[in-house]
C-alpha cells in the first residue's frame, strides 16, 4: 500500500519504517475502537501522505554519480520473466502517481487493496462520502489520463454521438437476465 501511495520504493520503505516507529511509540494510545490492522493502515497512509507533502515542499535533485565508470556500477539483475504489457502497467502506475495524494490513498485502499468504503473512511479518518467522492474524482482523472488505452477508437474522448455505453452493476445484470 505504501509503494502504491508514494510511488517510490525507497520513499515507501522509509514511510513504512516511520509508521512502525510511530505505531510502537503510540501503542499505549490505541483505544481498540477499530481493528489493529485498520489502525496500522491509517498510520502507514498518514506516514505516506506526510512524505508526499514534505517532498512537494522540499524537492530534491539527485547528486552526480562522482567518478564512477560503467565498469564500477553494479549491473541490474535480469528479470525472471518478461511482464506482459509492461508499458501499460507503467502508464497506469504513472496515472495513479499523478493523482492528488488524498485521491490516490482512497483509490489504493478501495480499488486496489479491496477495503470496503466504510473501513477505508475509518483508516483515513474521513467520512464515507469523502472516500466515495475522492474515489470518483480519482477514477475520472485516471480515465482521462488513460483514455488512449481504450479499445474502440474513440481516443479517450468519451462517448461520441451514436456510441452506446454498456451499463454495469447488479441492476444492469438484473435487466439483462430479464431480457
Amino acid at each position: 500500500m505504501a509503494l502504491r501511495t508514494v510511488g517510490d520504493r525507497e520513499e515507501a520503505a522509509d514511510a513504512v519504517q516511520d509508521a512502525l516507529l510511530n505505531a510502537h511509540r503510540n501503542a499505549a494510545k490505541f483505544r481498540g475502537d477499530s481493528a489493529v490492522t485498520t489502525w496500522l493502515h491509517r498510520i502507514v497512509v498518514n506516514a505516506c501522505l506526510d512524505r508526499i507533502r514534505r517532498r512537494q515542499a522540499h524537492p530534491t535533485v539527485p547528486l552526480p554519480d562522482g567518478n564512477r565508470t560503467d565498469e564500477d556500477r553494479p549491473s541490474a539483475p535480469e528479470p525472471a520473466a518478461p511482464v506482459e504489457d509492461h508499458d501499460t502497467r507503467l502508464v497506469v502506475r504513472q496515472a495513479l502517481a499523478d493523482l492528488p495524494a488524498e485521491q490516490r490513498a482512497a483509490i489504493v485502499l478501495v480499488d486496489i487493496q479491496g477495503y470496503p468504503v466504510a473501513e477505508a473512511a475509518e483508516i483515513l479518518g474521513v467520512a464515507e462520502g469523502t472516500i466515495k467522492s475522492r474515489c470518483a474524482r480519482g477514477r475520472a482523472r485516471m480515465a482521462l489520463a488513460l483514455g488512449h488505452l481504450r479499445t474502440g477508437g474513440d481516443g479517450g474522448h468519451g462517448n461520441r454521438e451514436g456510441a452506446q455505453t454498456v451499463p454495469s452493476g447488479p441492476a444492469a445484470n438484473e435487466r439483462r437476465e430479464q431480457r
